[in-house]
């Protein structure tokens, strides 16, 4: 499929969304044909519209303005499974749940010393109880972080390490 393009190497997005939203108007028959256009082989049969519509509109995406370049591909590569994720996942959660009541957390947040003392159902923190540590930290700092890996219970990997 030839790339449109207008001015010094811009891509024509206006056809592109054009041609995204002709996908988007397929029955799953339509869906099923451009597949089969696009990548030279008729698509698994148990994949559903979403995925009918969404991989080709990615594909064509790819095409136009650039796939992902080798680093994201390499961190996706190293990634791992589904399954793995799952179990590094769940060695977390044992492991913050390990974090006994009675417990006290620190953490320095802009000069200030912030303690969080862990309870059998939350944490506390300046008189008032929460139910996790996201929580906690989004009330200390006023945007989003993940809990255990603000107060140091999830160490954040090294560049190098394979996740």
């Amino acid at each position: 499929m030839p790339r449109v393009r207008i001015g010094p190497g811009l891509p024509d997005r206006t056809a592109l969304d054009v041609e995204i939203a002709r996908l988007r108007d397929l029955d799953i028959a339509g869906l099923r044909r451009r597949w089969h256009t696009v990548f030279g082989r008729p698509p698994p049969p148990h994949l559903p519209r979403h995925l009918l519509f969404r991989i080709p509109a990615y594909r064509l995406q790819a095409d136009r303005l650039g796939d992902l370049d080798n680093a994201s591909r390499d961190l996706l590569d190293r990634s791992g499974s589904p399954e793995k994720a799952g179990h590094k996942a769940a060695t977390l959660v044992r492991h913050i749940a390990d974090v006994r009541p009675g417990t006290s957390l620190g953490r320095e947040w802009n000069g200030r010393m912030q303690r969080v003392e862990v309870l059998a159902e939350g944490f506390a923190w300046n008189g008032k109880t929460y139910r996790s540590l996201s929580q906690v930290a989004f009330a200390i700092t006023g945007t989003r972080w993940n809990g255990p890996r603000f107060f140091g219970l999830r160490d954040k990997p090294s560049k190098g390490s394979a996740a």
